[in-house]
């Protein structure tokens, strides 16, 4: 019998091919890590050790730990921000022009997906997470804000970035209250009640302040926010 030929290194298309795998392989080992370990303490040893890698397979494909969880935390956010932005599509199809309707469709899709995904919630949630990623992850929400929530803001204002900021701030904390939950029926109630505590807010719109211009420089004395 022959003798089986040896194996060809590892390069061009078979390479290519096995890129994306090994990728996902990674990110599915960090996932696993850093849910378990914390961000802080896994190396980056955790990670190839959980991936049955390399090091020089993973700085092929990643810069580092952070590299990972940012990475982790992009596929997530796109998972729970489609289906948001999506059912705000849906509703105004449907004759919704109300912001306040068109953004508890969005919210309770963001929140629902956020109850289906909670130990990735739960994971981008308990504050131990690389340097400058509570302040990239506030801005990502206020953005949502600000582009799809169906409301008329302008960042240029004060009272209508506080407004913003208020909102995104229930969302964010009702985020992490329903991936806390222990069952479906409470995160539902709970989806619930982030969507009411919104209707509330958003009853009489951003504060209008007499007197107090929106726009430095600008003498509005009946402000035109909206």
């Amino acid at each position: 019998m022959a003798e089986p030929r040896a194996r060809k290194p590892r390069t061009g298309s078979w390479q290519w091919k096995r890129g994306p795998e090994t990728r996902r392989t990674l990110l599915d080992a960090a996932c696993a890590v850093f849910s378990r370990l914390g961000f802080a303490a896994t190396s980056i040893t955790d990670i190839v050790e959980q991936a049955g890698s390399s090091n020089g397979s993973l700085y092929h494909h990643f810069d580092g730990k952070r590299d990972l969880f940012l990475a982790l935390w992009e596929e997530h956010q796109k998972a729970l921000e489609d289906p948001a932005n999506r059912a705000v599509a849906e509703a105004g199809l449907a004759g919704a022009g109300d912001p306040a309707a068109l953004f508890a469709a969005g919210t309770r899709a963001y929140l629902k997906c956020c109850w289906e995904r909670r130990d990735m919630t739960m994971l981008f949630s308990a504050g131990d997470s690389p340097p400058g990623f509570e302040v990239m992850k506030r801005q990502r929400a206020h953005r949502w804000i600000w582009q799809n929530a169906g409301l008329r803001l302008s960042p240029d204002r004060p009272p209508d970035r506080l407004y913003a900021a208020v909102l995104t701030s229930l969302i964010s904390e009702g985020a992490r209250e329903v991936a806390a939950t222990s069952t479906e029926a409470q995160a539902m109630h709970i989806i619930e009640a982030v969507i009411e505590y919104s209707h509330r807010i958003m009853v009489g719109g951003p504060a209008r302040v007499p007197g107090v211009p929106s726009i430095p420089g600008k003498d509005n004395t009946e402000p035109d926010l909206l």
